[in-house]
This record gives C-alpha cells, sequence and structure tokens, in this order.
C-alpha cells in the first residue's frame, strides 16, 4: 500500500464533516487496521491551525487537535530536502507552497496525495492523487 499524504483539505473535511469526509474516515480506519499512520507535513499541519482558528475560533482548535493527535496520523517535520523540493514544485507550477508541501512529502515517501483541493492538478500525472 502506498502511504497516504493528506493535504489540510482532507483533514478539514474530516473536521467539519464536508465533502469527501467519509473516504478520510475510511482511511483513517484502515491505517489502524494495518498500523500504517496516515502522513501530513507540519506545514500543512500549522495551516489546519490557522484555519480551524479562524473559522471556529482557540477552543474548536483545541477540541481538534486533541481529536487529530488521537488519530493514526504522523504529523512528519519539514527537513532541507522537503524544503527543496517544495521549492521546485513552487517555481514551476502555480500553486500554493503549503501545497507544494504536501507534493513535496509525498514525493519523497512514495506517497498518494488525498484532497479535493483542485490546485492539484498541476501535479498530474507526474503525482498519484486520490480526488475526494
Amino acid at each position: 500500500m502506498l502511504s497516504a499524504v493528506l493535504d489540510s483539505f482532507a483533514l478539514l473535511a474530516f473536521l467539519y464533516q464536508e465533502k469527501g469526509y467519509k473516504e478520510v474516515g475510511a482511511l483513517l480506519e484502515r491505517a489502524l487496521e494495518t498500523s500504517q499512520p496516515l502522513l501530513i507535513s507540519s506545514v500543512n499541519w500549522a495551516e489546519i491551525r490557522y484555519v480551524t482558528e479562524r473559522k471556529s475560533g482557540t477552543a474548536a482548535w483545541e477540541k481538534h487537535r486533541l481529536k487529530i493527535l488521537g488519530l493514526p496520523i504522523e504529523i512528519v517535520p519539514v527537513d532541507r530536502e522537503a524544503a527543496e523540493i517544495a521549492g521546485e514544485i513552487k517555481s514551476s507550477r502555480r500553486m500554493s507552497l503549503a501545497d507544494c508541501f504536501v507534493a513535496a512529502l509525498a514525493k519523497q515517501k512514495k506517497g498518494e496525495i488525498y484532497t479535493g483541493d483542485p490546485e492539484f492538478k498541476a501535479l498530474q500525472p507526474e503525482w498519484k492523487i486520490h480526488w475526494l
């Protein structure tokens, strides 16, 4: 099984029960069964925090934070290699920098990106993307 790399879109959909949340829930269940955690870049962790706080406030973030930390999700720190890959992607594609870090992590871990964000169309066909 390929590593599953979550974009913030996927995790926010799960938290707020938006389009694609059931697929993310099923993915989390598989991660528990296989003991293979889902991956998210620390950059996207920051993105989830600020989006949640802006949308629902600090108390909601604290609630969601605890929920996420109890899930089979590994928050992967950004290293120099990931930063260089993300910079290369950003220089050649019209994507947010945070999305470039998702792509960098997927490239490093040979993973599949889970998202519903149309910006990721810029990565096709080079990256494997699971659309929510």
